[in-house]
């Protein structure tokens, strides 16, 4: 097998791709004998496709919204009531305990101030923080992690900023070290037995043979971290008594999240994505597409966050979606690229139990170039909020250029 420092660096950051060549927690920096990091861990989820948040958080006051979706609109009788003005789509139904356990906060009409309907345009903008601008090299997350360090000087591990997935996101690209982690189970350097796979071996014979010094010493310090894990055994990880994840891949992740958080390593922030939000065609209403990935969605955080336990108290998560989708549905009992969409942000600091953000209507001249619902909070006012009071992120001119944040402005979800 030929390997090459090239392959592992990627965006400033380290990825390991795929689950059988070189095992997941092969990355660089320190982890010897971590302990958590202190203060709240974040978590980010990134619905990719664009969800539907009119099918969401459902505006079932407003009559337009049924004139305007015959065929998928949520009859009022199916709405599951949250404030009287909105309620969730049936198959969010565990979101309605977290929101009357004041857990669970929502920003209806959030988004991104960039008009683009391009999913690659629109997802770039949102992860790099920057709507409008492609010059932008790192994420917004990174940079918050970057201004953190600035006003908290503390030693932090390996596993400080982690995604699920084969490669190291946008959103975590940056100066800081972040690792990408296909599976926990991938992790094989004698997971299953005594002897290092031979994956392994090639690694660490590669830096071995490394005359960067620094180089070198951070493969001798990952090996260390390896043994700890290989410990832990952390392919067996198993929930907490009668919690049980969605079997598949987006419950899996949130799964393995929990496992990481739970494991002492010194996680801080964590990001995952799940798909399958595009749904031109045969949508659905309270049955068919997007009813069945909702249902994947809510069950898959709500089973996270009955996981964590009392570790809960020290974690908020918030979900973003790329744009939402036009406000009439097509002539293919679908919809179309939107513009503004819904944020959950869940947590034990959040005030939750309440719809936040200021609704633009629903009525033929308040959509957005005719067809859209508007956006009246930006998307960044949301995360600002979230990095400046859980990670100690203060420099918010860093973390979002242009954005002009400021906290007496911050809608107080957190």
């Amino acid at each position: 097998m030929q390997t090459n420092r090239r392959f592992f660096l990627r965006n400033g950051a380290l990825a390991v791709a795929g689950t059988t060549a070189i095992p997941s927690f092969l990355i660089r920096s320190v982890l010897a004998e971590a302990s958590p990091a202190p203060g709240q861990r974040l978590v980010i989820i990134f619905q990719r496709g664009a969800a539907d948040g009119l099918n969401l958080v459902v505006p079932y006051r407003e009559k337009n919204y049924y004139a305007m979706r015959p065929g998928i609109a949520i009859p009022e009788n199916k709405v599951i009531d949250l404030d009287g003005s909105f309620g969730l789509h049936p198959s969010l139904s565990p979101f309605k305990l977290l929101f009357d356990q004041l857990h669970l906060a929502i920003i209806h009409a959030a988004g991104s101030p960039d008009m683009s309907r391009s999913h690659f345009d629109a997802q770039d903008f949102m992860e790099s923080g920057t709507p409008g601008l492609k010059s932008t090299e790192d994420g917004w997350l990174n940079r918050a992690l970057q201004s953190e360090d600035l006003h908290h000087r503390q030693e932090h591990t390996t596993f400080r900023a982690l995604a699920m997935g084969s490669q190291v996101p946008r959103t975590l690209a940056g100066k800081i070290p972040a690792i990408a982690l296909s599976s926990v189970n991938s992790f094989a350097v004698g997971g299953r037995g005594p002897a290092p796979s031979p994956a392994a071996n090639a690694f660490q014979a590669m830096y071995g043979e490394s005359g960067d010094h620094l180089f070198h010493a951070t493969g001798e310090e990952t090996f260390e971290a390896v043994k700890m894990l290989r410990d832990a055994n952390p392919a067996q990880y198993k929930p907490a008594p009668g919690i049980e994840y969605p079997n598949n891949e987006f419950g899996n992740n949130m799964k393995q999240i929990a496992q990481l958080l739970k494991s002492n390593l010194g996680v801080e922030a964590a990001f995952t994505d799940v798909g399958g939000w595009d749904t031109h065609q045969n949508q659905g209403g309270v049955d068919g597409q997007l009813s069945d990935r909702l249902r994947e969605f809510s069950s898959a955080i709500f089973a996270f966050w009955q996981d964590m336990g009392d570790s809960s108290e020290n974690i908020t998560l918030v979900t973003m979606s790329e744009f939402g989708r036009t406000a009439r549905q097509n002539g293919t009992g679908g919809t179309d690229h939107g513009h503004a969409n819904v944020m959950f942000v869940l947590g034990g600091h959040v005030n939750g139990g309440k719809v936040y953000g200021r609704w633009p209507g629903l009525a033929n001249e308040q959509l957005n170039e005719g067809r859209d619902l508007a956006v009246t909070t930006d998307f960044r006012q949301v995360l600002g909020e979230a990095v400046s009071k859980t990670i100690g992120a203060r420099n918010l001119d860093a973390v979002f250029p242009n954005a002009q944040l400021r906290p007496d402005r911050f809608l107080r979800i957190l």
